[in-house]
């Protein structure tokens, strides 16, 4: 598979665009808060280089996949599994989640997709000793999708959820990038609502039923808080091992986690 972008049907309706390199066992790339299928690409790659076929894929509301309304946490279930099928015919694949997408990847799961191995690189659910956004952050941000003010809900994003200080964001304001960033602002609240709401707690529940193998993995350069979360996780789910490997914020270099992965997913 050369990399040319296909497109899928979700259960609503929504086309969802996806992107596959490789010609080996699947590995679907789920992206985190304003990922789209291109910045996956570089891992897809190297798990094509592993033997893998490595899946990229636009969520729902970014580049060239729809945005169906309304939304409900459901329809990036079944948007994930639309591409599941669409680049295995249906067959079990394996998940590889950043970020935000690993919430998303755990609702897969437990809502029983066909997904056969499960890898999260620092699911950001707010741990004891993590920052929180404010209790009504998707509150906030439901009432700005309504308005469609994408460039605000952007910006409520990076300050009441990253953390980024108001003067750095309006730095990145006055950049060419941000009108076409911009456009992914009502994705940030579907994030949030993946992740559980304003205080994003960790879902015990949920990841007690979580019935695959499971790798969580953190990086050196992130927040203590980051690696607690991944190690939190880790601590439910019933078949779970956590690992940190060397990198920066919130992110490991391609070289370094594709391995990783190959040696989880492999089994």
């Amino acid at each position: 598979m050369t990399g040319e972008t296909q497109t899928t049907t979700s259960a609503d309706g929504t086309t969802v665009a996806y992107q596959a390199y490789g010609a080996g066992p699947k590995i679907v790339i789920v992206g985190g808060a304003t990922n789209r299928k291109e910045d996956g690409v570089e891992l897809a790659q190297a798990l094509a280089d592993d033997g893998f076929t490595g899946v990229t894929y636009d969520r729902r509301g970014r580049g060239d996949s729809g945005d169906t309304r309304p939304f409900a946490v459901e329809r990036e279930v079944e948007d994930l599994v639309a591409v599941i099928e669409a680049a295995s015919e249906g067959a079990p694949v394996c998940v590889h989640s950043i970020s935000s997408g690993g919430a998303l990847a755990y609702r897969a799961v437990a809502a029983g997709a066909p997904i056969a191995t499960l890898s999260a690189f620092e699911t950001p659910y707010r741990v004891a000793g993590a920052p929180t956004p404010p209790a009504d952050y998707t509150d906030h941000l439901q009432e700005l999708y309504d308005a469609d003010r994408r460039s605000d809900m952007l910006e409520y994003f990076l300050t009441a959820g990253v953390g980024q200080p108001q003067v750095a964001v309006d730095q990145m304001k006055q950049l060419p990038f941000w009108e076409g960033l911009a456009e992914l602002g009502p994705t940030v609240l579907y994030d949030g609502l993946q992740l559980g709401g304003g205080q994003t707690p960790l879902p015990t529940e949920l990841l007690r039923s979580i019935d695959v193998p499971v790798l969580s993995i953190a990086s050196t350069g992130s927040p203590d808080w980051l690696r607690d979360a991944a190690s939190a996780a880790a601590d439910v789910i019933p078949d779970a091992t956590f690992t940190v490997l060397e990198g920066d914020f919130h992110s490991a270099p391609v070289p370094v986690v594709a391995p990783v992965l190959a040696a989880h997913h492999r089994h």
